[in-house]
Order: structure tokens, then C-alpha cells, then sequence
């Protein structure tokens, strides 16, 4: 048995038409939220900081203790990551839809529940926004693994890479979209709830309807994936799930047949008449997998893993530069809803200028140069701006000098975006056979998850100053910011070792990619390209 699924052939072959379109808004929904929650809290929280931890003795406005902040920030990655496996493992049991519909519903819940808290006391507050976050980003981490493995079963082999590129850069317009939302909220507060500034009236310089403003921003989050809901709900079972996996032949045919213009008239017959015989199949924990996929599944875990700890310790540069470019004032100048506009309104244009355009470079020219060379050029580059910002770190921080130290710092991240951030979650939705794919993406991204803990959190208190009377309110001591940048540029390298695991995936099936095409003849060890003759030539 070489091939026998025609409805594949005729899927990897169909041309782009408006249903591929229409299912990257549809699987994108959830980046878009995902990207959406975890912008608008770095721009909540500072208010919050200002309403629960007031000290009316304090020069500075209230701000989250470590661990508050911590807490707040952090519990949405770990619901992420244990949503990754979870999600992942049962996309391979149940079938991608069934499951599609559970985690947006979830995110939509969760969402507006955390705009709600119980009691008004610090404590009540923080806990049921850390409890919400929690179920919230378990909902987001199901979306990782299924949003990537949909489009992948979905799009044709000449343009799958972009088609899985632009889901992913849905996040972009979630971060635009988060910023948009509060810099409206904020301002709309402000003009109609106007205060002095921090300095001038401690207690007066934050309104009580403050509070309704990080609640409105939350919450929004709710209704652009709510929207999407009816169409996922649509949206067929994948052909490759109910062909492979499913077994059914007839049903893959009848379901693509309904979305895709594809020629499957007599496929219909050929369908029927034949019964595949399967031999026994291996699971994730077999030797035949191990020596298949094993260095793949390696490969694509490691770099996701480098990748992320060097992504997520953006934040530790981020208020840095705002005060090196005199973007924002002192808090103390300020009343909190200014503040929030103002940091709104910062991140925002960081978004545009430095995140968005990487993610759509990647779109265009993933399926032209593949993703093997996207990975490595993007972890090469990182390596170097982020060397080029430690090496001569003083340099950059005396005062003259921070417009250089911005723009590296954007180039870093344009070529993480145009680079591992992308395609390190393309991958893993196409090297691994249809029955473990979204269950091998869900550990992929998990990794993913894990590095941007170590990163957000473990730099944290690394970067901090090695001078304890100039280390932020409540961490101790760490190694210091330029060490941090060596660390981290060391990460980008192993990723870029790493990367050489991986195979390259472009213009290839998704089968003869998994070697699902040739599982009866089982290869020597040591082949894992397997060399199959292409079964399609009507390109």
C-alpha cells in the first residue's frame, strides 16, 4: 500500500481559494486572544498597582509586590502549558473539532470572568484574576497545538507554510488590538474622570472608576472570539484526521468536498471500494517512533524552548527603553489613568513598528526560502544584536546614545518574528504522522511555554543589579543586565544548533513528510528522510 488516499492528493494539490482565508481568521481566534490578554495585562497592571497597593505614606505610586506581580503574569503561561498537553493529546483522541469548540468556549468564559472579581480586598481580587487567568490560558495553550494542525491538514503543500504563518500572526493584531482597546478605555476614563497628577494628591490622583477601566480592557478580549465560535462550530473535521486516523475514507471525502473546490466526484466510488488494511501502528512511546521521530521531536523542543526564553525576556528591556526614550514620564507625574494611556500608547507603537512586520515577512517568504533557512538566519541575527547590545552595554546607557540601543533592540525582535518565533510553531504541525501530530506539537509548544517562564520570570530576578541598593522594590541582587544578554545570546546559539534536527518541510506532503505514505516498507535506521516518489504531478 504506497498511497491510497486521493482526497489528500487532491487537498495537497487544490488551489488557494477563499475557505484557506477564511479558516486563518477562524484558527487565528485564538492567538488573537492570546496575544490580545497577555499585552493588555502588562498594561493593567501598573493601575492595579496604583488601586489595591496604595500607600498614602509613599512617594511613588502603589505598585504589585514580586510575587503579586509574578503571580498575575505568570499563572496564565502555566495554564498555557498544561493546556498544550492536555488539548494536544485529545486533538489525537477525539478529532480536532471536537475539541476546537471546548477551548474557544473556555477562553470566552474565562475572559469575562476575569473583568469580574470577588470582595474589593487585595487579596480577593488578585486570587480570582489569578484563578481565571489560570483556566484562560488553559483554554489558549488547547488552541497552540489544534489551530496548528488544522491549517496544516487543511492547506495545499505549496502554500501550507503561509497559510500556518498567518495564524500564527494573528497575535500581531492581537497586540494592536489590546493596545487600541486600552488606549480608548484610558482615554475615554480620563476625559471624563479627570485628577491631579501622583505628586500633587496621592489619594485623589486615582479615581474610583478607575477600577472599571482594567476590568472593560480585560474583558473585550471576550468578544472576537466569541464571534468566531459559530464559524469553528462549522468547520468539518479534517480530511487527514477522518482519513487517517478515523479510518474513514468516504467521510473525508464527503467533508472537503463541502468547504474546497476540490475534483472529488469519483473518488467518491474509489473510496468505497477499497477497505485499507493498516499494520499495527506505533504510539508516541515506541522505539519505531523514537528512531523516526525521535531527533525530530527533540529538535523542535530545544529550539522552541531557546527560543521562547529569549522572546519573553523582552520584558525586562521594555520599561527600560520607555524611560531611555523619555516616552514615559515619571510615575509620580502622573495620574493613574494618564499612566495607563501612556504606557497603552507606548506598547502599541512598539507593536506596529517591531513585532508586526516580522511575523508577515515570514507569510511572504516562508514557502520561497522554507523554514530551515528562516530559523537559522533568525537565531544567527538574534545572536548578533544581542551581543552587539551586551558587548558595549555601557556604551548604549549613557544618555545620547539610546536611539542606537532602541533600534537594535527592534531588530532583535523582527528577526525573532521573522525567524524561530514563527517557525518553530509551523514545524511541529507538519513532520509528525497524523495521529500524533497535534499531541507532538502540544509538547513542542509546552517546551515553548516553559522557556518563556525561565525567561519572564528567571530573568527577571537574574537581570537585576548586582548592586543591592539598586535593585527594583523587593528582588534581590541577580547577575546584572549585560550578563543577562550574554546568557540569552548563548540561548539563541543552542537554538541555532538545534535547528539542524529539524527537516525542512517545504513543498512536501504532510505524508511523505511523516513517512505515512511508506509505513509498509519500513526504512533502514538512519534514513529518516525518506525519498518517496511523489504520487501527485498535476503542479
Amino acid at each position: 500500500m504506497a498511497h491510497d488516499h486521493k482526497v489528500l492528493d487532491a487537498l495537497d494539490a487544490a488551489k488557494t481559494q477563499w475557505y484557506h482565508f477564511t479558516a486563518v481568521v477562524i484558527a487565528g481566534m485564538g492567538f488573537f486572544t492570546d496575544a490580545y490578554d497577555l499585552f493588555s495585562i502588562s498594561l493593567v497592571t501598573k493601575l492595579l498597582g496604583r488601586i489595591y497597593y496604595f500607600d498614602p505614606n509613599s512617594k511613588t505610586p502603589g505598585s504589585l509586590p514580586p510575587n503579586v506581580s509574578a503571580a498575575v503574569n505568570g499563572v496564565a503561561f502555566c495554564g498555557t502549558l498544561a493546556g498544550q498537553l492536555f488539548f494536544g493529546w485529545l486533538g489525537d483522541k477525539m478529532g480536532r473539532k471536537k475539541v476546537y469548540g471546548m477551548t474557544l468556549m473556555l477562553m470566552v468564559i474565562c475572559c469575562l470572568a476575569s473583568g469580574l472579581s470577588f470582595g474589593s480586598n487585595p487579596k480577593g481580587v488578585m486570587a480570582t484574576l489569578c484563578f481565571f487567568r489560570f483556566w484562560l490560558g488553559f483554554g489558549i495553550g488547547g488552541d497552540y497545538p489544534l489551530s496548528a494542525t488544522i491549517m496544516s491538514e487543511y492547506a495545499n503543500k505549496r502554500t501550507r507554510g503561509a497559510f500556518i504563518a498567518a495564524v500564527f500572526a494573528m497575535q500581531g493584531f492581537g497586540n494592536l488590538t489590546g493596545g487600541i482597546v486600552a488606549i480608548v478605555v484610558s482615554a475615554a476614563f480620563k476625559a471624563r474622570f479627570d485628577a491631579p497628577a501622583y505628586k500633587d494628591d496621592p489619594a485623589g490622583s486615582t479615581v474610583p472608576q478607575a477600577d472599571y477601566a482594567w476590568r472593560v480592557v480585560l474583558m473585550f478580549g471576550a468578544i472576537p472570539a466569541l464571534l468566531t465560535y459559530y464559524w469553528r462550530m462549522k468547520m468539518p473535521e479534517t480530511a487527514r484526521y477522518t482519513a487517517l486516523v478515523a479510518k474513514n475514507a468516504q467521510k473525508a471525502t464527503a467533508d472537503m468536498a463541502r468547504v474546497l473546490n476540490v475534483e472529488l466526484a469519483d473518488e467518491q466510488r474509489k473510496a468505497e471500494a477499497e477497505e485499507v488494511q493498516r499494520r499495527e501502528e506505533y504510539g508516541l512511546f515506541s522505539r519505531e517512533f523514537a528512531r523516526r521521530h525521535g531527533l525530530h521531536l527533540l529538535g523542535t523542543t530545544v529550539c522552541w524552548f531557546m527560543l521562547d526564553i529569549a522572546f519573553y525576556s523582552q520584558n525586562l528591556f521594555q520599561k527600560d527603553i520607555y524611560a531611555a526614550v523619555n516616552w514615559l514620564p515619571k510615575a509620580e507625574t502622573m495620574n493613574a489613568l494618564e499612566e495607563m494611556f501612556r504606557i497603552s500608547r507606548a506598547q502599541t507603537l512598539v507593536a506596529l513598528c517591531g513585532t508586526i512586520p516580522g511575523y508577515w515577512f515570514t507569510v511572504f517568504f516562508i514557502d520561497i526560502v522554507g523554514r530551515f533557512a528562516i530559523q537559522l538566519g533568525g537565531f544567527f541575527f538574534m545572536t548578533a544584536f544581542m551581543l552587539g547590545l551586551a558587548v558595549p552595554y555601557h556604551h548604549w546607557t549613557t544618555p545620547g546614545n539610546h536611539a542606537g540601543f532602541v533600534v537594535m533592540y527592534a531588530f532583535t525582535f523582527f528577526f525573532a518574528n521573522f525567524g524561530p518565533n514563527s517557525t518553530t510553531f509551523i514545524v511541529p504541525a507538519e513532520i509528525f504522522p497524523a495521529r500524533l501530530r497535534s499531541t507532538c506539537h502540544g509538547i513542542s509548544s509546552a517546551a515553548g511555554k516553559s522557556g518563556a517562564i525561565v525567561g519572564s520570570f528567571g530573568f527577571l530576578y537574574a537581570a537585576q543589579s548586582t548592586d543591592p541598593t539598586k535593585t527594583d522594590a523587593g528582588y534581590p541582587p541577580g547577575i546584572g543586565m549585560r550578563n543577562s544578554l550574554f546568557m540569552l545570546a548563548g540561548c539563541n546559539v543552542v537554538g541555532f544548533l538545534f535547528t539542524f534536527l529539524v527537516p525542512e518541510s517545504k513543498g512536501k506532503s504532510l505524508e511523505e513528510l511523516s513517512g505515512e505514505n511508506d509505513e509498509e516498507a519500513a526504512p533502514a535506521p538512519g534514513q529518516s528522510n525518506h525519498q518517496t516518489v511523489p504520487t501527485n504531478l498535476s503542479e
